[in-house]
């Protein structure tokens, strides 16, 4: 059975830019929400229901056909969501020296890097989710539909950016890019610098 985590933080340590009762709402409605429809999906399935979060978003062709989808979408709701909440700090902090260079030599620097995020958090249609991945030794920006994974796919990613209306809808309403370029505020970059040490050492 899968457990809905902690915030890693209080409902209000984000403000101003993420306000407590949208944390509240997206961490114990939605993210419980796929942690319970994930849990019900496996119900009838004990072995699968033991694995590893990620090991079943990266071997989803080895699911059941009837429970395939399913899993995706509700394990993708759980990863990515768990993703989240660590991708984001009330601590300031600063890409370290290994990230910084390497956001310097893919994208001229770490306001490009950002500028090229926002543009396609920005641009995103729908429901999903923005993304900064290490992809076979490479830096890049890529976007996932829904709540599929970028660990379905072989990329592992370093930042995630949430692009769902009930992520930012309750503050910002329709502005996303005023929800964009307040969470830069909140960016926890101590954690994208160690991700990206952990994807370096694993050749990911």
């Amino acid at each position: 059975m899968f457990n809905l985590p902690d915030l890693p933080y209080d409902y209000s340590a984000l403000e101003p830019y993420i306000d407590a009762e949208t944390m509240r709402v997206h961490h114990d409605k939605h993210h419980a929400a796929y942690v319970k429809n994930l849990n019900t999906v496996l119900e009838k399935y004990p072995e699968i229901a033991r694995k590893e979060l990620l090991d079943l978003i990266t071997h989803l062709d080895e699911l059941p056909e009837e429970i395939k989808t399913k899993v995706k979408n509700q394990a993708g709701g759980v990863l990515n969501h768990n993703l989240f909440w660590e991708f984001m700090s009330p601590e300031k902090s600063a890409p370290d020296e290994k990230l910084l260079t390497a956001l310097t030599s893919v994208f001229s620097g770490v306001d490009s890097f950002r500028e090229q995020f926002s543009a396609a958090a920005a641009g995103f249609f729908g429901s999903g989710w923005v993304w900064l991945v290490f992809d076979h030794g490479q830096l890049k920006i890529t976007a996932t539909a829904n709540q599929d994974s970028p660990y379905s796919i072989g990329q592992t990613p370093l930042l995630g950016f949430d692009v769902w209306e009930h992520a930012y809808y309750l503050k910002y309403q329709n502005r996303r890019p005023e929800y964009i370029s307040a969470w830069w505020n909140i960016v926890n970059w101590a954690e994208v610098s160690s991700r990206f040490l952990a994807a370096q050492t694993s050749g990911r």
